[in-house]
């Protein structure tokens, strides 16, 4: 049976799912309703899957499959994307909505669909859910979708079936179900946009600054899986595999990679970064302040680890020393957020391609900063990091960045939605850096009176809750773009459920809750 926290984690998302639903009310939110309903009866088989070691791979441990609320997020993204493009007018972007939510249905059940055939004896019932929700999904599909979005929709489903074969085989136990489901359909997605737009590519058509998402994010994926396969012939710790890493990484990266986003971009793709980068004087002094955060940040690893002493070797740093990194996120976003949200987005991009070039150092233990990398990072380790890689920090990074990343800029055009939709880029902001940050230091130092079933406190949840608010009233003085045109009941529904989803989700919070948060927000 599933727990209690497992319960309530659901009955949140349950609540999330009909806000979205009453307010969009069409087809689509039907079906969004049918697949939590059909995803909640599958989680209880995934969840006994892992419980007794029966699941095809290995799953990251001391956590639920997550089906339910990582199944929901693709497609609610899709739904709200498509009603805020539809008010717009913007009949290409609300057509991507629809398929973005028509593809997020069909992986998830997809996912469900592997745990239901694996399970002994066949759960009768869940089959059954899983068919009449499935052919009430396909049904609204082939009356929405055109041939080739159909088409694009099954593209998408094939990449993540062989990409998550390879890479949940490659990497045991570095995710839960949930979080394969979300972070492997999302490269999915970007990998079959990219391939498309590569194939249909237009003179002056297309921003810059979305190939330069989705090449950097393909490219750095692909470049992990030509180093794993590598490494599985020859040891990736001599000098020798470690000159062959560097090199191979200069000729894919200046031979593949960069062609590709010339093709994309029709331009020289270093002129173009360093001409975007330096373009205003905002700009100059942003980089130099995000220079003197990121020496900052270094600086806290350093002295962490100089602390730990020889008799202390396993030692981890307090929920509040790896707090700090949040609070340096913030002073990071906020001002790109307010002063340059172009040079914030292309900004994160290249600190994302950066972490994970740093992580494949660490993990293939190359010469010659692959082990100071392991040494300096064991210190922040939690029960999350049980796999191969660490994650941790990938994740906090892409919990900012993907509100700013997926905001529908086409979809405002003065740069900005109506309503609570003016603070969707703000959601990475709100909802890790200020709530859990805010929850987790208050609730570990203060907090007495605990979640049933949980380790979280109702001073942490009520504190985060707070904090949020008076965050979104600091945002309204200091930023003139955002107008929130008296939706304040509808931010403190959103701001209050999101918190109570951090509170009982043994998912990775940092990647859950900002894109909950934005959902809402859209909505």
């Amino acid at each position: 049976m599933l727990n209690k926290p497992v319960l309530v984690e659901s009955l949140i998302v349950f609540v999330i799912v009909l806000f979205v639903h009453a307010v969009v009310w069409d087809r689509y939110s039907w079906c969004a309703v049918a697949l939590a309903v059909q995803a909640f009866y599958a989680q209880f088989k995934w969840d006994r899957l892992l419980q007794l070691g029966g699941a095809v791979f290995q799953f990251r441990t001391a956590a639920n499959s997550g089906l339910l609320p990582a199944s929901m997020v693709i497609p609610l993204l899709g739904i709200v994307m498509k009603e805020r493009c539809k008010s717009a007018g913007i009949v290409y972007f609300e057509r991507f909505g629809i398929v973005v939510a028509s593809t997020g249905m069909l992986v998830a059940l997809f996912l469900s669909v592997i745990a239901v055939g694996i399970t002994k004896p066949v759960p009768t019932n869940t089959c059954i859910l899983t068919g009449v929700a499935g052919s009430i999904i396909i049904y609204t599909m082939k009356h929405s979708l055109t041939v080739s979005e159909v088409i694009e929709v099954l593209e998408v489903l094939l990449i993540f079936v062989y990409l998550s074969m390879i890479l949940l085989y490659l990497l045991p136990r570095c995710f839960t179900p949930g979080e394969a489901l979300l972070v492997l359909g999302g490269i999915s997605f970007v990998l079959n946009q990219l391939i498309k737009r590569s194939l249909n590519v237009i003179e002056g058509r297309g921003d810059p600054i979305d190939f330069f998402l989705l090449v950097a994010v393909v490219g750095i994926v692909l470049l992990g899986l030509f180093f794993t396969v590598l490494f599985i012939f020859m040891d990736s710790g001599t000098w020798i595999s470690s000159m062959f890493f560097h090199m191979m990484t200069a000729v894919l990266g200046l031979g593949v990679i960069m062609p590709w986003l010339y093709r994309l971009i029709q331009r020289n793709p270093l002129f173009w970064l360093l001409q975007f980068l330096f373009q205003t004087q905002t700009r100059v002094y942003l980089l130099v302040y995000w220079t003197f955060l990121a020496a900052s940040a270094c600086g806290v690893v350093f002295y962490q680890n100089a602390k730990r002493s020889s008799e202390s070797k396993k030692h981890q740093a307090s929920t509040i020393t790896r707090k700090y990194f949040h609070f340096i996120v913030v002073a990071t976003y906020v001002p790109g957020l307010i002063y340059d949200r172009q040079l914030l987005y292309v900004a994160a991009v290249l600190c994302l391609a950066v972490f994970i070039f740093l992580e494949y150092i660490r993990y293939f233990r190359i010469k010659p900063f692959g082990q100071t990398l392991r040494h300096l990072l064991s210190l922040f380790l939690d029960e999350r990091d049980s796999g191969p890689l660490i994650l941790t920090h990938i994740y906090l990074l892409l919990g900012m960045s993907l509100p700013v990343w997926l905001f529908p800029r086409s979809c405002a055009p003065k740069g900005t939605l109506s309503g609570a939709g003016a603070l969707v880029p703000y959601s990475g902001v709100l909802a890790v850096g200020v709530g859990d940050t805010i929850a987790s230091i208050f609730g570990s130092t203060m907090g007495e009176i605990k979640w049933p079933g949980t380790k979280k406190t109702f001073e942490g949840t009520m504190t985060a809750i707070f904090a949020q608010i008076i965050a979104v009233a600091l945002i309204l003085i200091f930023d003139s773009s955002v107008n929130l045109n008296s939706s304040y009941a509808w931010i403190l529904a959103s701001v209050s459920l999101v918190s109570l989803l951090e509170a009982y989700t043994t998912q990775i919070d940092n990647l859950l809750l900002p894109l909950y948060l934005q959902i809402m927000f859209m909505a």
